[in-house]
């Protein structure tokens, strides 16, 4: 049989200065990739609103990143690794069969349609995520390594939601819409005609600005220990989470680390309430209670009034007055509690019903 030559798969990326519509996307992934202890990034929106090609434009952004995929069906000692006892019982050596996790070190870990993931293997995920290190345990044998990437999770809210808990745990989170404007769509798909027409030009035209925003993320980087947040910035940090009405403090720490990070992407001296601001959304979208204040705006107050507040189904919502109950529609009695469409009880007549008499005899 004449063996069959394979062509090579291209593997060209789409540059990440070449994304269009796509702003605070692009912000959330710098952010990350300059501190990965803040919990990576949750990209949530439609099929074919570019999360996977952000995210693998974000690892060729970066020198000599990897990007590793968690498959969907990936089991935890595939994800984490694990430990081969017998070469320990043998001479003493502890041997680690590396995981994804240690693959992604120094890069990025890509998981798509996170939320379809089993709930014990995202924990264990969004754990290595923000310590940055990995303990793989068997038998009363345990071993820890460097796990230092950029974790970035996306998922279809049509096809289910992450637990609260998890949601919690991602650092920025980002939702993606489709582009409601005629020019914002025309202009997406031209820069992916162009590419596909014609890689290696996109690729070279966006060669300058790429090599601009590489140098910066790493200087950012450098310069990340050395910033510092005022009491102002910390004070006015935990009053956008008050506000958000979010549970712990995870939220605080987010903003402050995304704001550091920030401040160094902008070569700042220090943190300013400004950086604050401008990551205070990426913070607390995923986070904000039903009775918060709404989305957290240049000086994080609540919505002007006016606009239209989504209803909240925990707290009693006025009744008008009811024909049958006769009172009016300040009565605490007559709010209904959770069904805040629910009408109150009216009273039925009752029939009387007659004896049908005894069952009759069973025939011999």
């Amino acid at each position: 049989m004449t063996p069959v030559s394979l062509a090579p798969v291209p593997t060209t990326t789409f540059p990440f200065t070449a994304l269009v519509g796509h702003e605070a996307l692009q912000r959330a992934l710098l952010l990350a990739a300059i501190d990965p202890g803040m919990g990576g990034v949750l990209i949530s929106g439609p099929r074919g609103t570019a999360k996977s090609t952000s995210a693998r434009a974000l690892a060729a952004l970066l020198p000599d990143a990897p990007f590793v995929t968690l498959p969907l069906a990936a089991s935890l000692e595939q994800l984490v690794g694990t430990l081969n006892i017998e070469d320990v019982l043998r001479d003493g050596q502890v041997r680690l069969a590396p995981g994804l996790v240690a693959r992604a070190h120094g890069g990025v870990l890509y998981v798509d349609e996170v939320n379809l993931l089993p709930d014990a293997l995202v924990d264990s995920l969004l754990d290595v995520a923000a310590s940055g290190v990995n303990t793989v345990e068997r038998d009363g044998v345990s071993h820890q390594h460097a796990a230092r990437f950029v974790l970035v999770g996306t998922m279809n809210p049509e096809e289910g939601e992450l637990r609260p808990q998890l949601l919690d745990r991602f650092g920025l989170s980002v939702a993606l819409h489709n582009p409601a404007d005629a020019g914002t769509r025309q202009a997406i798909v031209r820069a992916r005609l162009a590419f596909e027409a014609d890689p290696a030009a996109v690729v070279a035209r966006h060669a300058a600005a790429q090599a601009v925003l590489v140098a910066s993320v790493v200087r950012a980087r450098a310069a990340l220990a050395g910033l510092e947040w005022s009491d102002a910035v910390v004070q006015h940090a935990a009053g956008l989470a008050l506000a958000a009405g979010v549970d712990g403090i995870r939220a605080d720490l987010v903003m402050l680390r995304a704001a550091r990070a920030l401040a160094a992407l902008d070569q700042q001296t220090g943190v300013r309430v400004e950086h604050v601001d401008a990551v205070a959304e990426l913070a607390l979208a995923h986070r904000r209670g039903e009775n918060s204040a709404g989305p957290a705006g240049a000086a994080g107050t609540a919505p002007p009034s006016g606009a239209a507040q989504p209803p909240s189904l925990s707290s009693p919502s006025p009744s008008k007055p009811s024909p049958a109950s006769g009172q009016g529609a300040g009565s605490a009695q007559d709010a209904p509690e959770g069904d805040w469409g629910a009408l109150p009880p009216e009273p039925q007549a009752m029939a009387r019903v007659r004896s049908t008499g005894a069952w009759p005899p069973k025939k011999a």
